[in-house]
């Protein structure tokens, strides 16, 4: 009985979700506010309903309900009771239920924190999610059911894919769906404004808050996706231009460029016609992403459905809305008045440079994972585009973007001063040259690239905090002063200098780990030692032991540094007999930001075992930078301009006239 409560509100949801994608826009055409209203109380609701779901599939798996066919194929009465719950979304239907739990948690959240919006603007955007709810809950309830029965129910299940089982996928999963979910918002304000008209300043500050969120989110995500595949893969890789990886870095480029787009239709009143299409497309990309890992068209550790139908389903899902809003884009669009003019020279014309760079390195990223799939169905041959096709031409595009990136800050608006802005980051320059030069002569003449590299990144760190220095007056008067001025700037200023450091701090981490990293590769016994990075490693000992679901080989190996012990690291191997799969559990040794990496391979015929060693110098940093990002991106959420009314736009501000 308790699946069939689950099902029923799914239904229920799906109700609620064509009401309030119909009601509302009633409403708006009859000026009834009554109607229109309509879409805060079913936006509560839907999001209740699916939640209630959501919970309930949960219960069932803690339960080890087998008599339902997703707990059955997913889960096993031995597995620990975390991987019990993560695995709720280890799984297609799952994975597509929290999808649209966060899809009706946005929507809730615009309903009840979005008094400030006009009110028939709100019952569109509303209106918008409702639309995008009630695809998805079809394509659930029709194609992917997580509440259907098993007539005969077994006595265990058939466990859970044991890549999946594993700590990082209770936290990336759903902080990578807030973030692609999230941007949902920012394609219902695009949307809704196309169809109500307004198009200006204060709509650039609604939707900039919802946009930050899920960029925070989707940040988030993609780095704890990185760091889960670096260390429960065993490849110790940290990227590998995966096209589901890919499928996740282009709306994070979009919706980078998104938030800054914003900055200056905000600031400026200008790039109208440019953020509309932007906040469309960063959604659409998402969906793609969407798309890719759940149609079966690409084989990889990240996808979960092969079936046919729901492919095409969610093509036609992706055809709708894309297709849809462009094109209610394409006829309301050239009644859009640009707003007001800046000089190339300014921090808007600073701004437009970032979107050319990201929107470009999005389409070069774009272009190398479709293009393989697109010329498959064309000429049925097979062709792989990987790492050298995207290093080739992604890395050279965030080269010049980087140099721009402190000058944007110190530019003022409409028309700025470059020799100014270049004397203001004189600091900036000579420490990045100074640590050029210092890596390169550590380096003793090797490779240019990578003293470059960091110089860059320094460069990048130094700019964003001269922008802070700058503002406070530092060293050019009391400290006291100084602190005050520190205190009294905006958070948005200091989100911004946190974010571009980070980006500064996640270059320094991957060009060391990838041109100074150390590999070693051995067929080891008991009493056996490897050199590696400076460091030895003894293998001590190889036993078995028996977990919760698995069987498991560990080994221990005993780590020294010039004759004194560093620790000990147990990797290990796990064989889960349910599935018949095996996999590999790292060990991972951290010195500073600096890791040593230790994963096993097959047992040989001697009595030895295959390692791979790694030492991975400020390897850490990597994701360390995205977190700073996103330490960033919340400071200037929190900032009170976001959270307060927009102001009213001028009466002359440039607006959509309405299409009669």
């Amino acid at each position: 009985m308790i699946p069939e409560i689950g099902h029923y509100a799914l239904v229920l949801a799906l109700v609620l979700a064509l009401i309030q994608g119909t009601v509302p826009i009633i409403g708006a055409r009859l000026n009834d506010q009554a109607l229109m209203n309509v879409a805060r109380s079913t936006a509560r609701a839907q999001y209740i309903f699916v939640s209630l779901s959501f919970a309930i599939l949960i219960m069932l798996h803690v339960a080890s309900d087998f008599s339902v066919v997703n707990v059955f194929e997913n889960s096993h009465s031995l597995k620990p009771l975390i991987y019990k719950i993560t695995g709720v979304w280890g799984n297609h239907e799952g994975s597509m239920l929290l999808w649209v739990m966060i899809l009706a948690l946005f929507g809730a959240m615009v309903a009840a924190y979005g008094n400030n919006l006009p009110l028939t603007l709100r019952a569109h955007v509303l209106a918008v999610q409702g639309w995008v709810g009630s695809a998805f809950y079809l394509f659930i309830l029709l194609t992917s059911n997580p509440f259907l029965r098993i007539a005969n129910p077994p006595i265990e299940g058939r466990d859970l894919n044991p890549v999946l089982q594993d700590i990082g996928l209770a936290i990336h999963p759903p902080m990578l769906y807030l973030g692609y979910v999230g941007f949902s918002i920012s394609f219902s304000f695009a949307v809704a404004a196309l169809i109500e008209g307004r198009v200006d300043a204060a709509w650039a500050r609604w939707v900039r808050p919802w946009t930050l969120m899920a960029w925070i989110f989707l940040t988030l995500g993609i780095a704890m996706g990185s760091y889960w595949a670096y260390y429960e893969l065993g490849w110790g890789g940290w990227w590998f231009w995966d096209p589901v990886e890919n499928a996740s870095l282009m709306p994070w480029l979009a919706g980078t460029a998104l938030l800054h787009s914003a900055v200056v239709m905000e600031k400026r009143d200008a790039l109208k016609v440019w953020t509309i299409l932007l906040a469309i497309l960063t959604f659409s990309l998402s969906l793609l992403g969407t798309f890719l890992v759940r149609s079966g068209v690409l084989t990889s550790v990240h996808t979960f459905a092969s079936d046919p139908a729901r492919g095409v389903f969610i093509l036609l899902i992706l055809c709708l809305f894309i297709g849809g809003s462009l094109s209610l884009y394409a006829w309301r669009a050239p009644a859009l008045r640009q707003g007001g003019l800046f000089a190339p020279i300014s921090r808007e014309g600073a701004l437009v440079l970032n979107n050319l760079f990201l929107t470009t390195a999005c389409a070069t990223v774009f272009v190398g994972t479709l293009y393989p799939l697109a010329l498959e169905v064309l000429t049925e041959q097979k062709i792989s585009v990987g790492a050298p096709f995207f290093n080739l031409t992604f890395g050279p595009l965030f080269v010049p973007l980087l140099i721009a990136v402190p000058f944007g800050t110190q530019l003022a608006w409409k028309r700025g001063d470059i020799v100014g802005a270049a004397q203001r980051l004189m600091a900036a320059g000579i420490a990045g040259l100074v640590v050029l030069a210092a890596v390169w002569a550590w380096t003793r003449g090797g490779s240019a690239f990578a003293p470059l590299m960091i110089g860059l990144a320094v460069f990048v760190i130094a700019g964003a905090i001269s922008d802070i220095v700058e503002r406070t007056q530092l060293f050019r008067g009391p400290l006291s002063i100084s602190a005050q001025r520190a205190r009294g700037l905006p958070r948005s200023t200091w989100g911004s200098a946190f974010a571009h450091a980070g980006l500064g701090v996640a270059l320094i981490g991957i060009v060391c780990e990838t041109t100074w990293n150390s590999e070693r590769i051995a067929a080891m016994k008991p009493g056996d030692v490897a050199n590696v990075g400076g460091y030895e490693v003894r293998l001590d000992d190889i036993s078995q032991a028996q977990g919760p679901n698995y069987r498991e080989q560990v080994t221990r190996f005993n780590v020294t540094l010039d004759g004194s012990p560093v620790g000990v690291m147990t990797p290990s191997k796990r064989n889960f007999t349910t599935r018949g799969m095996s996999t590999t559990e790292a060990a991972l040794l951290t010195r500073g930001a600096s890791q040593l990496y230790i994963s096993l391979g097959d047992a040989n015929p001697d009595g030895s075992i295959a390692v791979r060693i790694y030492h991975k110098p400020l390897v850490l940093l990597i994701w360390f930078g995205p977190v700073l990002m996103a330490f960033g991106g919340l400071l200037s959420l929190s900032d009170r301009r976001l959270r307060v009314g927009a102001p009213k736009p001028a009466k002359s501000s440039g607006s959509l006239q309405a299409a009669e």
